[in-house]
């Protein structure tokens, strides 16, 4: 578990798949992510049993909880790689950029992770602007790296190879 002054980051549990269903079934959350907006509970059902399920070695992943609320998700889905969606409705609040920075914090600590990575659809601007704001750095693209129901889409690629001071 990681606290923040206003997060809570823990690990998934069976009951918070209604919570994560309004991220992942929400069109702007996943406007960018690597699979379209799940329609079905059971889509969500999975994506957190994946989540409990992992292995340890490669991938951490938690729940973001805000005032008593799961708002997203965020974490290392596979070590160094970064990654994390949020609920729209907690946008714009500074909660993504607390929530990163512990994460972060935590794989340079406690992982002692050497670098950082994270890949992001070049479109999403917002993202690209949280991660360089703290402190990554753009290594390269690529096109046509995923396919997001029929949409080829692109990749930026980014890093982070200390942990800022």
């Amino acid at each position: 578990m990681i606290k923040t002054q206003r997060l809570t980051l823990r690990s998934a549990q069976e009951d918070d798949v209604e919570a994560l269903f309004e991220v992942f079934a929400h069109p702007e959350a996943m406007k960018y992510w690597d699979t379209p907006p799940h329609t079905m509970m059971s889509q969500t059902q999975g994506f957190v049993r994946g989540m409990i399920n992992a292995n340890p070695e490669i991938s951490e992943d938690f729940v973001v909880v805000y005032e008593g609320k799961v708002i997203g998700k965020a974490g290392f889905w596979n070590f160094p790689e970064i990654g994390f969606i949020f609920h729209p409705d907690y946008w714009g609040k500074g909660l993504a950029k607390e929530t990163v920075s512990a994460l972060i914090d935590f794989g340079f600590t406690e992982r002692k992770l050497t670098k950082i990575t994270a890949d992001v659809d070049p479109r999403n601007a917002r993202s690209i602007g949280l991660l360089t704001s703290l402190g990554f750095v753009e290594t390269h693209r690529e096109t046509n790296t995923i396919k997001v129901g029929d949409e080829w889409c692109d990749s930026v690629y980014l890093a982070l190879l200390e942990k800022p001071v």
